[in-house]
């Protein structure tokens, strides 16, 4: 199973996405996702300048090795764009040793846990109407979960909230395709003083069952993070998600001591080292890294079973960010470990899955990641060939009272 060949695909149906195809030498082909937010270009000159060229002859069965041959040999270890390319590397090999097997993925990863993994979507609109009219929508859809993200009072585009100035629902993508990332406002008072007035509607009108997350996007302190979380606890939510910048473990003590709101944190980490005192003493509740940007399915299992021995679950990123290979990555991890908390998922738009095929399936509020052999992904490399590279940005924010760049 030696590979031949290992070919960077860089495509934007919609939005930017960075693949990897992984081929041996008896044409079985696997595909990895690369993709980072803003930063793309950087991962797809990682692996075409550096990576790409060591895997040609090397056994595409021996993924431990590989992983460690990538992470260890590059001396230069961890950050982001790193752990993309290899998360690529990583997926691509397991989609190929799935394939090979005739079988999903989730078969070799040790079976299935569960039916399918429940999954929550994004409800978001400027005013409580508009909220309302898209948690409509989401039920409807067959969520059983949505996630509440709203605008603020006197303040403009706002972290979560689909559609900002464009008119163009996509749940929510806030990267933009212009020369500079855009600037935005912030409150943190005001964001405090408003969120539990939303989350007091939705329960009035939704009632006590649907479970409800937020995410606060690390723009809070820690003070601010327990105040946030000890005031919806009357409101009994699923999650709060990355209620302060976690490379400090200290702020997550101090918000755990003062809320009982469950908290889920890690969307931007990228090794279990990042999570280490967080889950050894317990200051999360949900483990939210993507395999996509945490060194793929050999790394996130091991890092997901360090959480079960802490009783700490999954919660793993899945925006639309996150390519449909990478989402198939997910969902067969998802299925076959015993952590299972819950899944995000945002649809695709139509022009992404003309370009990626997908074998996967949501029903009735629950993913599957289908029966296919490996991921259960096929990329058309004649339809991502229609959609060049757009230059594209994350948002930049700043605090209304002065201008001082703050988190976004």
């Amino acid at each position: 199973m030696k590979i031949t060949s290992a070919e960077v695909v860089v495509t934007c149906p919609g939005r930017n996405f960075v693949s990897l195809r992984l081929e041996t030498e008896d044409g079985v082909v696997g595909w990895g996702d690369a993709t980072l937010n803003g930063r793309e270009l950087a991962v797809a000159s990682y692996l075409r300048d550096h990576v790409n060229s060591v895997l040609i002859g090397r056994d595409a069965g021996a993924i431990e090795d590989t992983w460690q041959y990538l992470y260890r040999g590059g001396y230069w270890r961890r950050g982001p764009v790193t752990m993309a390319a290899i998360a690529a590397v990583d997926v691509a090999l397991w989609d190929i040793k799935a394939r090979y097997a005739r079988m999903p993925l989730y078969e070799l990863l040790g079976g299935a846990s569960r039916k399918g993994l429940l999954a929550y979507g994004h409800a978001s609109g400027g005013d409580l109407p508009q909220l309302f009219d898209s948690i409509d929508q989401h039920l409807d859809a067959g969520y059983r979960a949505v996630r509440i993200q709203t605008g603020v009072p006197g303040l403009g585009q706002v972290y979560g909230v689909a559609g900002g100035g464009s008119g163009e629902r996509y749940d929510y993508e806030p990267a933009r395709a212009a020369a500079r990332p855009t600037e935005e406002q912030w409150d943190t008072r005001a964001y405090l003083r408003h969120v539990p007035t939303v989350f007091e509607a939705v329960r009035a009108k939704y009632g006590p069952e649907l479970p409800l997350l937020h995410d606060g996007h690390h723009r809070m302190t820690p003070v601010q993070a327990a105040r946030l979380g000890r005031s919806l606890e009357p409101y009994d939510l699923f999650w709060l998600e990355d209620c302060t910048p976690a490379e400090n473990p200290a702020g997550l003590r101090l918000v755990r001591q003062h809320t009982t709101t469950p908290l889920a944190i890690g969307e931007v980490f990228n090794t279990v080292w990042d999570y280490q005192t967080l889950i050894s003493e317990q200051l999360i509740d949900y483990v939210r890294s993507a395999v996509t940007h945490t060194g793929g399915i050999t790394a996130m299992r091991k890092l997901l079973d360090f959480a079960a021995l802490h009783q700490i679950k999954s919660g793993m990123h899945g925006p639309t960010d996150i390519s449909p290979i990478g989402m198939a990555a997910a969902l067969h991890l998802g299925l076959a470990i015993h952590n299972f908390g819950i899944q995000e998922y945002m649809h695709h738009s139509a022009r992404t899955l003309a370009v990626f095929q997908t074998g996967y399936r949501f029903e009735d509020g629950l993913l599957h990641p289908g029966d296919q052999p490996g991921l259960g992904v096929e990329m058309d490399l004649d339809a991502a060939a229609a959609f060049p590279y757009q230059g594209a940005y994350l948002p930049v924010n700043r605090l209304a009272l002065d201008g001082t760049v703050h988190d976004w």
